[in-house]
């Protein structure tokens, strides 16, 4: 008998769609050559990759001279937060990153920290926001740079990024959005949203991996992250992966004219694992129940720890997470989690459901049924289920079951 196979885990990454695949194939083999070549080959190639950048640009709403390619969300984020610092420090060394952020930012932070920038860490509340009023109260007149994420990977919550962007706004402070969760997946418009620098990734829209992209908005001076030669209006060097970012344009193609469909897909799959684990003891609920990602469902059960679920969720055919996929391996709390105030304890039990379009009813009915018998299952074997040990107090989750 054949196991059936469910992948809950598209925050992680996505199947490269078809029709992205075929886009790039070409640039593998017959179309070669370097950008920066003056010759046939490298015009071609140099006209891919200013034809995706166009596509790219179309899916946030920006200019296409606005968007430097980069090999991932991370680097992105890398880029945006060290360039932007660097770039403003005559003007002030204060930075404020939110507690939500992904590692490649926090990681960013601190290395900044070690440069003589301050960095405050922005509170969130216990669904994931980050208050526009608490961002206006830690402001300081050496503050130059905002740096909150548009959705969280983690618990799904959206951002309430226009309105830190007018709080910001009002002191001359640069914002950037590490939107990698959500640009493909709901729409993302930088005229709308009023950020200065917003990041993403090709892999998280059905585009290949090794692929991001960083919108610098016009006018915004940024110092390079990478040196070398003049690719990307000199600041980002580099030879270009021409395959990867012909992909990405494609990908971004697509995901703009699929956006309402996909969604429309994914909202009713996702309510249903929600609506599932509602019926299930001791099991919560992270983030907001509606300014969430619309293919995202995330939950902390008690007594029981993210590992061992996965575990035996895997030895079923289910495939999800626990935590970001970044920090999944280490046996320890999340930050996030912590950040909203859960118990160590509880945040350790955490999982996350995330679909794709290659997710089916079917997939989710298999989920439900599963799901709950295996938490029975670890908690007949956990001495904390049986009421042994002490309970960790304070902090909660969002909903309560």
């Amino acid at each position: 008998m054949i196991m059936k196979k469910c992948y809950f885990d598209h925050v992680a990454t996505n199947p490269l769609h078809p029709d992205v695949l075929e886009s790039m194939m070409p640039y593998f083999t017959e179309e070669f050559g370097n950008p920066l070549s003056v010759y046939e080959y490298g015009i071609k190639a140099k006209d891919a990759i200013e034809a995706a950048r166009e596509k790219v640009a179309a899916l946030v709403h920006a200019k296409p001279a606005e968007i430097i390619y980069t090999s991932s969300g991370a680097e992105a984020n890398n880029f945006a937060l060290r360039g932007m610092a660097l770039a403003r420090q005559n003007e002030g060394k204060h930075i404020l990153v939110s507690r939500m952020e992904h590692h490649s930012i926090l990681n960013a932070a601190r290395f900044l920290e070690k440069s003589d920038f301050t960095v405050t860490y922005l509170p969130v509340d216990k669904s994931g926001f980050v208050d526009p009023d608490t961002v206006k109260k830690m402001i300081t007149k050496e503050t130059t740079l905002i740096s909150v994420t548009h959705a969280s990977s983690e618990v799904g919550t959206i951002e309430q990024i226009k309105e830190i962007v007018k709080v910001a706004k009002e002191h001359n402070i640069i914002v950037h959005t590490d939107a990698v969760a959500t640009t493909g997946n709901i729409p993302v418009d930088v005229q709308d949203l009023g950020v200065d620098l917003l990041s993403m990734a090709a892999h998280q829209f059905y585009g290949p991996k090794g692929a991001g992209a960083l919108y610098v908005k016009q006018g915004t001076r940024i110092v390079p992250l990478i040196y070398g030669g003049i690719q990307e209006s000199g600041r980002r060097a580099g030879t270009e992966n021409v395959p990867a970012i012909v992909g990405m344009g494609k990908a971004a193609e697509l995901a703009k004219a699929e956006m309402q469909k996909r969604m429309e897909y994914l909202r009713p799959l996702r309510d249903k694992i929600i609506d599932t684990m509602a019926n299930v003891e001791r099991v919560y609920l992270t983030g907001d129940r509606t300014a969430r990602l619309p293919g995202h469902a995330s939950f902390c059960v008690e007594y029981i720890e993210g590992e061992a679920m996965l575990l035996l969720l895997a030895a079923k055919g289910i495939f999800s997470a626990s935590g970001s996929a970044c920090s999944s391996k280490a046996l320890k709390a999340s930050p996030v989690l912590l950040s909203m105030g859960i118990p160590s304890g509880l945040a350790q039990g955490s999982i996350v459901f995330s679909l794709g379009m290659d997710n089916t009813p079917e997939d989710v009915d298999y989920l439900s049924n599963e799901f709950p018998a295996v938490i029975r299952r670890l908690r007949e074997i956990s001495p904390y289920a049986q009421g042994w040990g002490d309970r960790e107090e304070g902090g909660s989750c969002t909903v309560k079951k």
